[in-house]
């Protein structure tokens, strides 16, 4: 007998052995067991997730001799013909080999005729999408109304391209990729029932490989079997699939965690010397850096059969998780931007070398760190002895003293034991004294330079809203606890309690103490606004006017009859 591939030999043939499809399986079950049958049913997915085998196995289960049911026997004549693919009322049309009207019509002329030897006649149009308009428009009456002994079973892997006339006729179900895991361990008991040695690691490669396709993974796993004499090997599977060693990944990031370019420079030559893909290599260090964060996650979810599982967790202690991020970005964008850069080495290296350039420097961090406490000491013992030649007024003894209070309830049993503890806490209280009193002198000082500018006042104010306002009022007059204000009579209407209330609280905290504000309406008028808008139109006139006597500009009128257009004239 011929060698059957193991795609085919191992081709589920009921519910029960498909993987992950659980959520078709569900819903395929419930109906059959309910006897509620739809007449057309649309399976979509990518390439060899079983969108064919599962309408094989509903049309096994629509025709099995024991009855309609969601678990067919395998063993009558329906179920064994159909497995071998010669059952008459299963007709299979390629959507692709027959995609005009006229192969469409002659195949819905023999639907309305009974079934020969099952109980429904089954079609199945795999790559539907493929079928011409003309021949979509000739099955739409069909596919809506077919006879009660017609099932529809299509398959698509792009069910953009279909009608949505078809689309809204169909019981529709999306297949999903599989996941590396259900690929593994499918592969293992395959590989143990044929009794083929495997190591566990070709089997993630060929996993990773197949890209969420059964299908894929089944040939490749043929192929490996074939490549390594009846065995599958990791170093097989990997110079088979011309896969990068991942040590040279984790010899790539311990070089960026070292800072060592030329290290960097000499791996990416070595992987040109062998021919590896460096799109393929970007590809693979952004699958690592996603590994390695899951472990930093949650180390437990680290299979324990992954042959980097020690490396993963060792770097995952190493790298920051911010530092881990970037790293991902840069290679995801690498791989994106390689087919611009000048050729694929050079886009490689200059991805590792963006991840070099903004890899933080731990020593560096230190220095730079002890450089700014230092300063920051030494501008404190200044600033203290500065404080010291001053009188301490009784605000500032009674600050100090409960500073000194809570420093010596929260760490006095430090005091006793260390003596540097015992400094590094009248340091703080210096710090907390040092930033007090100065709070306290530019209050002071904002209280005392007030002269009455109520300009330069509105200027230093942060204001939200409130400063149209506060551009419009005139200084009537002021003392220690209040100020007099007032409005013109057009702009009363900003006098609004909400403004009011808002310029309150900014006079009150720029000068650290309540401020009373009086409101009235007129005055003279001379307000910032109106200071503003007078110096603007001062400066324009005075930008016309050199303008007007400029020599060139004149002799341009006088030559030419050109004129001045004031709008275009904008002092500097």
């Amino acid at each position: 007998m011929s060698y059957q591939v193991l795609a085919r030999k191992w081709r589920p043939k009921s519910f029960e052995t498909l993987v992950g499809q659980d959520h078709v399986v569900r819903a395929l079950t419930n109906a059959l067991e309910q006897n509620r049958l739809h007449h057309a049913y649309l399976f979509t997915g990518t390439r060899g997730v079983g969108k064919t085998t599962l309408a094989r196995i509903l049309a096994k289960s629509l025709n099995c001799e024991t009855g309609i049911t969601a678990k067919p026997c395998g063993i009558c004549n329906a179920c064994t013909e159909i497995d071998r693919g010669r059952f008459v009322d299963l007709i299979e049309v390629d959507a692709a080999s027959n995609t005009q009207v006229d192969a469409m019509r002659d195949l819905l002329d023999n639907a309305q005729y009974a079934p020969t030897a099952g109980r429904f006649k089954v079609y199945i149009i795999d790559e539907v999408h493929m079928l011409s308009k003309s021949a979509f428009n000739a099955m739409l009456k069909t596919l809506e109304e077919p006879p009660a002994h017609v099932k529809f079973i299509l398959a698509t892997t792009d069910p953009q391209k279909v009608p949505v006339t078809v689309l809204s006729r169909c019981l529709q179900f999306n297949l999903r990729q599989m996941a590396g895991t259900s690929i593994i361990g499918y592969l293992q008991n395959i590989l143990s029932q044929e009794n083929i040695r495997y190591e566990p690691a070709a089997l993630h490669l060929i996993a990773r490989a197949a890209a969420g396709s059964m299908r894929d993974a089944l040939s490749l796993t043929d192929q490996a079997i074939a490549y390594g004499g009846q065995t599958v090997n990791e170093s097989e599977v990997r110079a088979m699939l011309g896969a990068i060693d991942q040590s040279y990944l984790f010899q790539l990031l311990d070089a960026l965690l070292a800072n060592d370019g030329s290290s960097l420079i000499a791996q990416a030559k070595s992987m040109e010397a062998r021919s590896l893909s460096f799109e393929a290599a970007l590809n693979d260090l952004a699958q690592l850096l996603h590994q390695i964060a899951v472990a930093q996650t949650v180390p437990d979810s680290v299979a324990d059969d992954l042959p980097e599982r020690n490396a993963l967790l060792d770097l995952a202690q190493k790298i920051q998780p911010e530092t881990l991020q970037l790293y991902y970005q840069i290679a995801l964008l690498g791989r994106r931007d390689i087919g611009l850069a000048p050729d694929e080495f050079a886009g490689f290296t200059m991805s590792l070398l963006r991840m070099l350039a903004f890899t933080p420097n731990a020593t560096n961090l230190k220095s730079e760190d002890n450089t700014q406490k230092s300063s920051r000491k030494l501008a404190s013992i200044s600033l203290a002895s500065e404080i010291k030649s001053q009188p301490v007024t009784p605000q500032l003894e009674k600050l100090a003293a409960e500073e000194i209070q809570i420093e010596k309830s929260a760490d006095y049993g430090a005091m006793q034991t260390s003596p540097l503890a015992q400094a590094q806490m009248t340091q703080t209280v210096t710090e907390h004294i040092i930033e007090n009193s100065i709070q306290t002198t530019n209050a002071s000082d904002n209280t005392s330079h007030f002269n009455g500018n109520w300009r330069g006042l509105v200027d230093e104010l942060k204001l939200g809203l409130a400063r149209a306002l506060a551009q419009h009022c005139e200084l009537v007059s002021y003392d220690e606890h209040s100020i007099s204000l007032s409005v013109p009579e057009t702009q009363k209407h900003l006098l609004l309690p909400n403004y009011q209330e808002k310029l309150s609280s900014a006079i009150s905290l720029y000068f650290d103490k309540k401020i009373k504000l009086q409101f009235s309406i007129g005055g003279t008028g001379n307000t910032p606004a109106k200071q503003i808008s007078q110096e603007k139109a001062h400066a324009q006139a005075g930008a016309e006017s050199a303008i007007e006597e400029d020599r060139f500009v004149q002799a341009l009128i006088s030559d030419f009859g050109a004129s001045i257009i004031p709008n275009s004239i904008k002092p500097i």
